[in-house]
């Protein structure tokens, strides 16, 4: 059964939506909301509204001590990404994090990817305790590669139901933002999600474009059920106009 899963996206330490294609670029980031409001706050927020395996991202230097805030106004109810390495991976879990989200770390800068510091990973934290990344952007010709180091490199890794067998084993979900429409509110990427859907084994996770409340019930009716959703620059929590939080959180509610 699909689930609405909540964020907490910072940059320059502040809980912001932005245009995540916009980070590539060395011009500015194209914001689409930046809170007033602290990370504990949103954090908080999930935890009295018993939102689970929602993800913070920290996009770029300069927000360990937001992210850190946020983990602990909810020990153990969300998942930390940016920046994981296996050196610094431990330490994030011990700041009440339930897991660690990795992705440019596993790749060399020509974006081959090193299993042999996948395994130091899962060595180190275990598998239950990692979400491989495997946010993506569209191949000319078809299908979608993974990129890495804030979206701005394409890698070799092409999203794949291979690709997922074969990474399965060494972690506990996938989380897949579609980067060429996250923060654009047009619509999620429909094909995307039913190639994650139509792959049959551990948790996955899709951000990227969802416009409605709507696209809940379309991810759920494209992937079967088994891909939960992120919502961000739509959700009224963040400035948006056209996704009401109170009816995500309903929607996390049926049939309890």
């Amino acid at each position: 059964m699909t689930k609405f899963r909540p964020c907490i996206d910072l940059h320059d330490g502040k809980v912001k939506q932005i245009v995540g294609g916009s980070l590539e670029g060395g011009g500015a980031v194209r914001e689409n909301f930046v809170s007033d409001r602290p990370a504990g706050y949103f954090a908080q927020r999930y935890r009295e509204d018993g939102l689970e395996g929602g993800h913070v991202i920290m996009l770029g230097p300069g927000n360990e001590s937001a992210a850190r805030e946020a983990l602990a106004a909810y020990p153990g109810g969300l998942q930390i990404g940016g920046g994981i390495t296996a050196d610094n991976a431990q330490a994030w879990l011990e700041a009440g994090a339930s897991h660690v989200i990795v992705t440019s770390y596993l790749f060399d800068r020509a974006g081959r990817l090193q299993r042999e510091l996948l395994e130091r990973l899962v060595g180190a934290l275990g598998k239950e305790r990692l979400v491989l990344d495997l946010s993506c952007r569209a191949l000319p010709g078809g299908g979608w590669s993974v990129a890495m180091d804030r979206w701005k490199t394409l890698t070799e890794l092409e999203v794949t139901p291979a690709t997922l067998d074969a990474l399965a084993g060494s972690c506990a979900e996938f989380l897949v933002h579609a980067a060429d429409v996250e923060g654009k509110c047009g619509g999620i990427d429909a094909d995307l999600v039913a190639t994650l859907g139509g792959w049959s084994g551990i948790p996955i996770t899709y951000a990227g474009g969802a416009r409605s409340i709507e696209d809940l019930e379309a991810v759920e009716r494209l992937s079967g059920g088994s891909v939960d959703l992120t919502i961000g620059s739509a959700l009224d929590l963040f400035g948006g106009t056209l996704v009401e939080y109170e009816a995500c959180v309903a929607f996390n509610l049926r049939g309890s």
